[in-house]
């Protein structure tokens, strides 16, 4: 990776200040609008699991919200692990191959969370380890398409689909901004080679240009900000597929399938933007109406490129309803107001 971080310091980029030894960021944000049109983004503040082993899927369908032992080698996962209590401790984009099951999270939740699930491990065939080392290229809006099919023959055809390829794994993951949202994991040669290329014809940005991307995408992220701060129904989380309500037991599904089938959700999350260039996750938001106590909680929050932050809220259903007045307000019932934005999928269940 040495190479590769050298050749994005050359480009502009800078070293994270708590790890100089992960890929450098760039500092530059992007505006929804340059999203829209196009972009490239190196993501550097991703990390990756790798499960091996015959019990793999087996081990991790019994800690998962998600369905694993069926899951194909051409598909995507989202997935949930959850506290007893059904609380998330992160939130996962899972995929398999023939020899292992691979596990993406934020690389701040990585160390705590592969040694707690290596603690489950017991008598299973199975093994975790950080498959670090691959370079993640995200990419996405209007020209990403007619971009990458300058090196791949063909492109996953729907949302949370995966393709193999000598240049590398690309997944589909949620669309945003009305178009596809691509993640391609490289190796740091391939990545140096096809970058110039991509970045002729889309825009640069870093780690804040894909979560910006993926706020809109309405694709939530649990941080250390808020473990354990949400079911994952809070976070719309079964709406995206990243909850299968039919699969056995994992801790917390108890609460999580009491939450879906009792009635007693009372939360949502939804897209709002502050002109407030400090909002991040794990901020809490008030209603003016009830100033004495927050009404939620800030999920994600990525600069805009306009001198505000756009975030994914999780709210209570009578606030979120009441928030379409612009009364909610970031941090106390005086704070920055949110206006609220259309999400790219209703709040209501598609699939049980």
């Amino acid at each position: 990776m040495d190479n590769w971080n050298n050749y994005l310091a050359s480009q502009g980029a800078r070293h994270s200040p708590d790890d100089t030894s992960q890929a450098t960021d760039f500092g530059h944000a992007l505006s929804v609008a340059q999203l829209n049109a196009g972009f490239v983004a190196v993501i550097s503040d991703l990390g990756l699991i790798s499960v091996s082993g015959e019990d793999a899927a087996s081990f991790l369908h019994n800690q998962l919200t998600n369905d694993v032992q069926n899951l194909g080698f051409d598909q995507v996962r989202l997935a949930g692990y959850c506290s007893p209590k059904g609380r998330l401790h992160a939130t996962l984009l899972m995929w398999r191959n023939a020899e292992s099951v691979f596990l993406q999270l934020p690389r701040e939740l990585q160390p705590a969370l592969q040694k707690r699930l290596s603690m489950f491990v017991m008598r299973s065939k199975a093994k975790l380890t950080d498959a670090g080392g691959v370079v993640v290229l995200g990419l996405g809006g209007l020209a990403a398409q007619a971009a990458l099919k300058k090196h791949f023959a063909a492109l996953p055809e729907a949302p949370y689909a995966r393709i193999d390829t000598d240049l590398g794994t690309l997944l589909r993951v949620a669309d945003g901004l009305n178009a596809p949202r691509y993640e391609w994991l490289a190796t740091p040669a391939t990545a140096q080679a096809v970058l110039p290329a991509l970045r002729d014809v889309l825009a640069l940005g870093g780690n804040q240009a894909w979560h910006l991307s993926s706020i809109h995408a309405g694709v939530p992220q649990v941080s250390t900000r808020t473990q354990e701060q949400f079911v994952p129904q809070m976070i719309n989380f079964e709406l995206l597929g990243g909850v299968n309500f039919k699969k056995g037991c994992y801790p917390g599904q108890e609460i999580v399938a009491r939450s879906q089938y009792l009635g007693t959700l009372k939360r949502r999350t939804t897209l709002a933007t502050i002109a407030d260039a400090n909002a991040q996750a794990g901020d809490e938001v008030f209603a003016e109406a009830d100033p004495g106590q927050p009404c939620g909680m800030v999920v994600n929050g990525a600069p805009n490129g306009l001198g505000g932050t756009d975030v994914l809220v999780e709210m209570k259903l009578a606030a979120l309803a009441a928030g379409e007045t612009g009364n909610i307000r970031l941090g106390s019932a005086t704070g920055a107001p949110l206006t609220f934005l259309a999400m790219p999928y209703p709040l209501d269940a598609l699939v049980l």
